[in-house]
């Protein structure tokens, strides 16, 4: 087994990479870890960087932070903080940009908190009636932080921005509160990064008592399979998470690990099939989802590699994102006529067993929005271009699948930046501005009577 030891960035600094990367980086690096979290492993720099080439490297740009994920001003302002090494200014400087990199988009703290005999309970997620997200406490860090993550704010050491939850009964109770719920999604950071006694601790009470609820499904938001994969083979307690994975599957559950792949590279090292093949034994199933990054995965040849290696590794491709509205946004992020455009080619260059997944996805303040595609319609006389759309999933599940269109502009990136293509609004913006305040009303069990499950 490799030795595992987690690396923050004086670590990085005494280790004979840092020797690698150019003296102009090493700068850079001291002021941008200042603003973006940075933490890495020994497996991570042995396994999957080629350090000959690390500034083209995809993984070393998915786990480093890199100059142009801050705006030149906003370098420039930090560098100059930094020079008069008056402490106060220098917090004062990070926490002003921490503030400019929206660290809670889409109503995370404002509207998908839910509440419980009037209590908000700040360490869940609800925005679509099937589906709770938990934050369990000690699940909020990863093996390595991916210099993308639009979950930031929960490494940064400020309070008020995490979002976790230490007691399993407040879930349980919100659980058995509200009968539609049927899954639930355990993330963070990376729940895998929890030893096995925090785990199951914080996973029993729920499991034990599931039959009160209406929980079908467990969904565990995790990278540990790219950045850790001997939590499942060789580590001191891969037998025990193995052996609760049966555990939970044995009480007629779905358990589905959510494992979050970004490039082809993070499937090469062998560990990665022996960790995959260890947890399908238990019954339990794999999916994978990523975001579609520019200069780390922005091209349809590395997609439609990535699908089908993880399906001869048997894996189930689920969804291809769009870069969210937070932190370096702007340096990741592609246009959405191009998001689809390689989404499109890499689905055209494999086969059925691939056709799992879905994409572009947008997850926006009123859902997750695919984008279908271009086409051309009449308006007005004339034959113009619009983008097709739907909702995967939605604060109000009526609207969910129904297609709608946009005028096409090429210079989109989120749904935010489109406009509807016929009349003044989209078809569901005028109930979102009445659903919106207070979040509990988004889940009071009232759509349950307007939603016709029978044809």
């Amino acid at each position: 087994m490799s030795e595992y030891k987690a690396i923050n960035i004086r670590d990085f600094e005494t280790t004979h990479y840092y020797k690698k990367i150019s003296d102009e980086y090493q700068n850079d690096l001291k002021i941008l870890t200042l603003i973006f979290p940075f933490k890495v492993n020994s497996y991570v720099l042995e396994h999957l960087i080629d350090w000959d080439n690390w500034e083209s490297d995809p993984i070393f740009k998915l786990v480093f932070p890199h100059r142009k994920m801050l705006n030149e001003w906003q370098f420039h302002k930090l560098s100059q903080a930094l020079d008069t090494n008056n402490e106060e200014r220098i917090k004062k400087t990070i926490y002003e940009i921490w503030m400019q990199l929206n660290p809670h988009p889409e109503g995370q703290m404002d509207l998908n908190v839910p509440t419980l005999d009037n209590k908000k309970l700040f360490g869940l997620q609800h925005q679509y009636q099937e589906t709770v997200i938990a934050f369990p406490s000690r699940g909020q860090t990863c093996h390595a932080y991916c210099s993308f993550c639009f979950r930031w704010p929960q490494f940064i050491g400020r309070k008020e921005l995490k979002i976790s939850l230490n007691d399993t009964t407040l879930l349980l109770d919100y659980l058995q509160s509200k009968p539609l719920i049927t899954d639930i999604l355990l993330t963070g950071g990376d729940p895998m990064v929890m030893n096995f006694r925090a785990f199951k601790d914080y996973l029993d009470p729920l499991i034990n008592n599931i039959h009160t609820t209406n929980v079908q499904t467990i969904r565990i938001g995790t990278k540990s399979l790219s950045y850790y994969p001997y939590k499942f083979t060789t580590d001191a307690e891969s037998e025990e998470f193995i052996r609760y994975f049966e555990y939970i599957v044995s009480k007629k559950l779905n358990l589905s690990l959510m494992a979050h792949f970004n490039h082809p590279r993070e499937l090469e090292p062998d560990v990665v099939a022996k960790a995959i093949k260890r947890i399908r034994t238990t019954g339990a199933q794999i999916r994978t989802q990523a975001p579609l990054l520019k200069n780390i995965n922005d091209n349809s040849k590395i997609w439609a590699e990535m699908w089908r290696k993880q399906v001869n590794l048997n894996l189930i491709p689920y969804y291809m994102f769009v870069a969210r509205d937070t932190g370096a946004k702007q340096y990741f992020e592609v246009p959405l006529e191009r998001a689809w455009k390689i989404f499109s080619n890499a689905y055209r260059q494999v086969s059925g067993v691939c056709k799992t997944v879905r994409g572009p996805i947008m997850s926006a303040l009123p859902g997750k929005v695919q984008l279908l595609g271009k086409t051309e319609v009449e308006k007005n006389g004339n034959i113009i271009d619009a983008f097709v759309l739907r909702f995967i999933q939605a604060r109000n599940p009526n609207w969910v699948n129904k297609p709608f269109l946009a005028k096409f502009n090429k210079h989109a990136y989120w749904l935010t930046d489109l406009e509807p293509l016929y009349g003044d609004n989209f078809f569901f913006q005028e109930q979102l501005s009445k659903i919106l305040s207070p979040a509990e009303k988004l889940f009071n069990e009232d759509y349950e009577s307007e939603l016709n499950y029978s044809l």
